[in-house]
């Protein structure tokens, strides 16, 4: 049977469904006899559904913060 300090390292891969058909059922094992580490698993989920719930964040327009501050330095930079 895994550790807990295993099953935690094996978490992601685990939740990502990368882990072997020995590995995984060698994690659910543990996860069948540790209640911490059910509650770790958990957690996680949790944690991915919130992440994957907000939202983006908008993606400046690059072009135009290079024109302005080329502009700015043009405007300011002369002396």
């Amino acid at each position: 049977m895994l550790t807990c300090k295993e099953q935690v390292a094996r978490s992601s891969d685990f939740l990502d469904g990368q882990l072997s058909v020995r590995e995984r059922f060698q994690a659910r094992h543990h996860l069948l006899f540790c209640p911490n580490c059910r509650r770790f698993i958990k957690q996680m989920r949790l944690m991915r559904a919130t992440l994957r719930a907000m939202p983006e964040p908008p993606i400046a327009d690059l072009d135009e913060i290079a024109l302005r501050l080329a502009h700015e330095q043009q405007v300011f930079g002369k002396d």
